[in-house]
């Protein structure tokens, strides 16, 4: 793993350093320990089919947490130092890429407040960590949706538009207990109204209706999706009329199409949504449109397709 670290003294990140991946040692008065101060990202490098190795849009990551390190007070690496971290780690780890095809190397890009810090206020020292590990294809079972209406994801004025790592552990129990219904995870609504559909767990969500897509607007209490912005541009390539707009949750019942994005899964069709009670299915036939969206994004990601829109860098 890649480690850096910043004091306020220096004013700026150390240079790297490569390490084994192993434990870290934390104050427990830390910032990242008492009040969650701390953020991360998610990115993958892939193994084309003539070995060489691909990174997809890593610049998109290292902006969106300059922007959540903004938020949450934290001094963040430039974007040449994440994508320099990341390289260095993933070429440290390179006999862990999986073969073309058989997965990925999941990258997780770790920001917290690791100084001395009884009061509430800022860490004054910071840590950037860089680790990997290989993971395999996305679970290929159906992805069965159920609509939260009691517990609210993000909120105006907080921190859902940002990868904090305090915005994924309140959603265990509504995640746990719908799982335990037979769901495969949540999608949430605005904490407002309780109306508009937001997005899942850990992903973003579009609906197909004629020849337009639609996707929640990213406005404070979404998270900005690398792999939802990949997707709104090769849609509107492939002639889809795409907006990014408040959408009704009761625009789930007449869809002819959903499916979720994320790093995680890339693009995955959704089979079913089921809403007080209501359940809505659609379709999971091979000629969808997320399945179209898949695989142009993954044949890209892997090299398998021309990369015109120069989203990849290859490393190795």
């Amino acid at each position: 793993m890649d480690v850096m670290n910043f004091t306020q003294d220096d004013g700026k990140f150390s240079q790297g350093t490569i390490t084994r991946f192993g434990n870290v040692e934390l104050c427990p008065s830390s910032g990242i320990l008492n009040y969650g101060q701390g953020l991360f990202e998610g990115l993958k490098a892939y193994r084309k089919e003539d070995e060489r190795i691909l990174l997809f849009r890593p610049e998109k990551n290292a902006l969106r947490m300059k922007m959540g390190a903004d938020r949450m007070c934290m001094p963040s690496p430039t974007v040449e130092q994440f994508i320099d971290a990341v390289i260095k780690t993933v070429l440290a780890n390179k006999r862990w890429v999986p073969p073309y095809g058989k997965g990925s190397l999941y990258i997780r890009p770790l920001l917290m407040g690791t100084g001395q810090n009884l009061g509430v206020k800022p860490a004054s020292e910071y840590t950037f960590l860089v680790y990997a590990s290989p993971v395999g294809s996305y679970n290929k079972a159906e992805l069965n949706l159920m609509v939260e209406d009691k517990v609210h994801r993000a909120t105006p004025g907080g921190t859902g538009g940002v990868k904090a790592v305090t915005n994924y552990s309140p959603v265990y129990k509504p995640l746990t207990q719908a799982r335990a219904k037979g769901f495969s995870d949540v999608l949430f609504l605005d904490a407002l109204t309780g109306s508009k559909i937001e997005e899942g767990s850990a992903c973003n969500i579009f609906i197909l209706k004629g020849n337009v897509i639609s996707t929640p607007k990213a406005d404070g209490t979404i998270l900005p999706g690398i792999t939802r912005k990949s997707i709104v541009e090769l849609a509107s390539g492939f002639g889809y009329q795409v907006d990014e707009r408040v959408v009704p949750v009761e625009e789930v019942f007449d869809a002819e199409e959903v499916f979720c994005t994320g790093t995680a899964m890339v693009v995955k069709s959704v089979a079913s949504i089921t809403y007080q009670g209501k359940r809505t299915e659609y379709k999971l036939e091979a000629e969808t449109v997320a399945q179209k969206l898949h695989a142009t994004l993954t044949g890209i990601q892997t090299g398998g397709i021309e990369d015109k829109l120069g989203w990849t860098i290859a490393i190795a």
